[in-house]
């Protein structure tokens, strides 16, 4: 029988956020045989807690293979699953997140779907916010936009384009790379209200800057090149991706007071 989903989970190090993520889906009526933990040669507990683990599938790496290995390896690992979902390990999932997810994206005829985020410091009592939250922002939907903290990807995809780039200079850039590639091949992507995650915020990206002392860990003139993007057309493209996101803010805010991104900050909403 072909799974509906296998969710795939790259990790390096930060194994409190990482129990924390797989708990949270787990609650969610998660199978743990569903949850695809791909370990890109962490050095903290992160091995030993999966040892502890087996129910949970899993893939050790001798080598951290970046976001975008981790996720390809993932994909091939799902087998006939009919969604791959491509997850942070720094979340917390929200009622029925997955299902509700995917349910949301064969409703619209989406391939590559996201659900809606709350990002930052989770100060404001994620539990009881989240249902409250969806009532209010289902049926909401941002054609044309997914995000790197979590986006399914249906089997089709993988055959039509193929994988996520594996490039470890594109590093921090895989799912912006995806969704251009999904774009120019007509694919219909989306980020949807009938889910929700909290994202604690790029954890792993911002302890490896600070280990390393890099202001980035991609290149984005290289990320542009490889799009065959120059000057021009790159500020015209990010210029049209923050209007058209401005837009969707404001029009969901109007109508339900939230947005499909909140950003928590100084114990406030941003609308993003």
């Amino acid at each position: 029988m072909t799974r509906r989903y296998t969710i795939v989970i790259p990790v390096l190090n930060q194994l409190r956020y990482t129990a924390m993520c797989v708990e949270s889906l787990l609650a969610q009526s998660v199978t743990p045989g569903d949850i695809l933990v791909i370990d890109n040669a962490s050095t903290d507990e992160t091995p030993q807690w999966l040892a502890r683990h087996p129910e949970l599938a899993q893939q050790r790496n001798r080598v951290n293979l970046g976001c975008g290995g981790a996720w390809t390896q993932g994909a091939l690992l799902a087998g006939d699953a009919e969604w791959v979902v491509l997850l942070n390990n720094d979340v917390l999932a929200g009622p029925r997140a997955i299902d509700a997810m995917l349910d949301a994206a064969e409703q619209h005829g989406l391939k590559v779907v996201s659900p809606a985020l709350l990002e930052g410091a989770e100060d404001y009592g994620y539990a009881q916010f989240a249902p409250e939250y969806l009532v209010k922002m289902a049926g909401t939907v941002r054609r044309g936009w997914f995000h790197g903290v979590c986006f399914a990807v249906h089997r089709s995809v993988f055959e039509a384009i193929g994988f996520p780039d594996t490039d470890r200079k594109l590093g921090g850039h895989e799912d912006m790379e995806y969704l251009v590639r999904c774009s120019r091949a007509g694919i219909p992507v989306g980020t949807v209200g009938d889910a929700v995650f909290h994202h604690f915020g790029s954890i792993t990206q911002k302890a490896m800057k600070k280990e390393t002392g890099a202001k980035a860990l991609g290149d984005r003139h290289y990320f542009y090149s490889r799009l065959g993007m120059g000057w021009l057309a790159r500020k015209r493209f990010k210029l049209q991706r923050e209007r058209q996101r401005d837009q969707w803010s404001a029009e969901e805010t109007k109508r339900t007071g939230h947005s499909l991104h909140m950003l928590r900050e100084n114990g406030a909403w941003k609308h993003v």
